[in-house]
């Protein structure tokens, strides 16, 4: 499997989250597809997304069947638009770092 290059506001919010030492994996392979951010602590997916994801209906289709066999593994996702990641970064970066934390306490 050729390795993906991360888009922008993916490699934002992975530097973002390794700066609030959060483990994470980028472009991860999962045995069926990528994952734009994987955080093991929390089992966690994060995708990052343009905007076809959310106005596309075969798009969004594809991304309920793809989420929904997360959930069988066990694994929550996260989808977060690439506007968002422009503007509210640090928000977001910190929300994700105090969900590890929480799923950390959990344990």
């Amino acid at each position: 499997m050729p390795k993906k290059v991360p888009t922008e506001q993916t490699a934002k919010l992975a530097d973002a989250l390794r700066a609030r030492n959060v483990r994470i994996a980028v472009e991860h392979w999962d045995g069926h597809k990528h994952i734009d951010i994987f955080v093991p602590d929390a089992r966690l997916y994060i995708e990052v997304d343009g905007l076809q994801h959310f106005v596309d209906p075969d798009q969004i289709l594809t991304d309920l069947r793809r989420d929904h066999f997360s959930d069988g593994d066990d694994f929550s996702t996260l989808r977060i638009t690439n506007q968002l990641i422009d503007t509210h970064l640090d928000e977001i970066a910190d929300a994700i770092a105090g969900v590890v934390a929480k799923e950390n306490r959990a344990d």
